[in-house]
């Protein structure tokens, strides 16, 4: 027997497992490039906005960092100047996560061990893990290719385009697979590679601020060459393409199956090569508590958000001060501001709005995250050992829903607080902008209130679909939010995102009864999975 075999029947199996994440990733993934091509071609219609586009992404400091480099004024540039960044993001996080699931998790969950017991080779579960993951980035890729080309962009530039973000997800799935070797818990291994994705986009942004222009193009810096986020951005997409930078995460992924291969056998089944610290013997006072169990094991990912919010809040912040040399003279893209902004005529309090909202959507994937902790504690029977104590179902269940609004409430405050301090710096006043934006990051979070009662109603009523449920759901309300006004969609299906009923402060006044009707909303989902969850069986 190799050390690979059973590979085929273990893809398979995984296969079986992941069909509905995988499947809407890859699928998810044209989707979201031809929305957001058809929405560029809509904002920049002619020559004369394009070039204006391009030598702002040029000159702004922000622009280089989020964005990267642009090579020239064409449409495809913009396009995936525009997109790369969300869509790379999302290759190197869905990746990175199916990774781990389906090596350390299933080591941590004793499924591996059971696995090991048939004719199963010991690299087996790792091989089969990174050829899904992998065959998933190369279809996505591909359809994304398609997709743009369908949008009207040039062919070849738009399989290179879907080629750069297919490189991105291979890279990390390769960074995933060592990852898994390292460390001894899921979390951890998804922990190490998050942040690997991390220091790659600050690599990449240090790289194209420090970049040197060259006409209408960019030329990154050597930094950007250390990271795989820099290596998409340097396909050249819609410029003179260089496809063979597309070997880089190949090369990469081998190297690091090789080394994981390696890892793997210097270490047993269920271990890391970083053993786990050892806890205090006796716990906390604060431990035997519900709210003291929630801040101990919530504190990490909390911090972590924290910082990311407050760092893009000041970039945020500084950009609302170019926003008029930005799209002043772009009457569609200054209408869809003002639209997004709640329809205000002054177009920085508008963007200043559409940001707030903006960071309120990516928070709410943070509330989703956070509740649906307690369905993975109650499937891996956890919440059994808690339920045995003096702890209620419901005083359990009110906790996490309790603090993970009260961490949202911090997240949105730090939103507005730096987006404020930000804009105050570059504008002169950055203590009254920072309080003034700080109240109105505070009025989103009724909005996120509807979010997390939602989630706990389908962890009461539907566990076994409350995962994938939940995250339709904010992905339902994330494409409203962001495509609702370039969609064109009626008032009705907006209506049904409660970020629609959220006044865009500081563009417009402040209503009070939309929010308490978001609150009283709220309230009814809340009580609803309250009550769900103490009829029914746990687990279920």
């Amino acid at each position: 027997m190799s050390a690979v075999t059973g590979t085929g029947r273990l893809a398979r199996l995984v296969l079986r497992r992941d069909r509905i994440k995988l499947g809407a990733w890859v699928l998810g993934t044209p989707l979201l490039g031809y929305a957001l091509a058809g929405s560029v071609i809509e904002f920049y219609p002619d020559e004369a906005a394009r070039l204006g586009y391009a030598e702002t992404a040029l000159t702004s400091v922000v622009a280089r960092a989020f964005n990267g480099p642009i090579f020239n004024a064409d449409l495809g540039s913009i396009v995936i100047v525009e997109a790369y960044l969300t869509l790379a993001l999302l290759a190197a996080l869905v990746s990175t996560f199916a990774v781990v699931r389906h090596t350390r998790q299933n080591e941590e969950t004793g499924r591996a061990e059971l696995l090991g017991a048939a004719v199963v080779g010991r690299h087996a579960l790792l091989t089969a893990a990174l050829l899904v993951v992998v065959g998933a980035n190369v279809a996505a890729g591909l359809l994304l290719g398609l997709a743009f080309a369908a949008a009207g962009l040039p062919l070849a530039g738009s399989l290179a385009a879907g080629g750069a973000i297919g490189g991105v997800g291979v890279a990390f799935t390769a960074v995933a697979a060592v990852a898994a070797q390292l460390t001894v818990t899921s979390r951890g291994a998804n922990a190490l590679a998050a942040a690997t994705v991390g220091v790659a986009f600050l690599l990449r942004a240090a790289g194209d601020v420090l970049g040197e222009r060259d006409g209408l193009q960019l030329v990154s810096a050597w930094p950007s060459w250390l990271s795989p986020l820099g290596w998409g951005t340097q396909v050249r997409a819609f410029d003179a393409e260089r496809w063979w930078v597309l070997g880089l995460p190949v090369v990469l992924l081998v190297g690091a199956t090789l080394a994981a291969f390696g890892l793997a056998g210097r270490r047993d089944l269920g271990a890391g090569l970083f053993s786990a610290p050892r806890g205090p013997a006796r716990a906390a006072a604060g431990m035997l508590s519900p709210a003291g169990l929630f801040w101990r094991l919530h504190r990490g990912s909390l911090v972590g958000w924290s910082v990311a919010v407050v760092i893009l809040g000041i970039s945020m912040g500084f950009a609302a001060d170019e926003v008029k040399d930005v799209i002043a003279e772009n009457p569609t893209a200054a209408d869809l501001i003002a639209e997004m902004g709640g329809g205000a005529d002054d177009l920085v309090d508008a963007f200043l709005a559409a940001m707030l909202g903006l960071f309120a959507l990516a928070i709410g994937a943070y509330v989703v995250q956070a509740l649906l902790r307690t369905r993975a504690d109650e499937s891996d029977g956890v919440l059994e050992a808690v339920l045995a104590t003096a702890v209620s179902r419901v005083r359990w269940l009110a906790t996490q829903v309790v603090g993970t609004v009260l961490g949202a409430a911090v997240l949105v405050l730090l939103a507005g607080i730096a987006t404020g301090l930000g804009y105050g710096l570059a504008a002169g006043d950055p203590v009254g902008q920072a309080r003034h934006l700080g109240g109105a990051g505070l009025l989103q979070l009724p909005a996120l209130l509807v979010v997390a009662s939602l989630v706990t109603a389908l962890i009461g009523l539907t566990p076994r679909w409350s995962v994938p449920l939940s995250w339709a759901v904010l992905i339902g309300f994330l494409l409203m939010g962001q495509l609702g006004a370039v969609l064109d969609l009626p008032q009705v299906v907006l209506n049904l995102s409660p970020y629609t009923h959220v006044p865009s402060v500081p563009a417009v006044e402040v209503t009070v009864l939309p929010l308490v009707l978001l609150t009283a909303v709220a309230g009814v989902l809340f009580g609803a999975g309250l009550v769900g969850f103490r009829r029914r069986d746990v687990p279920s």
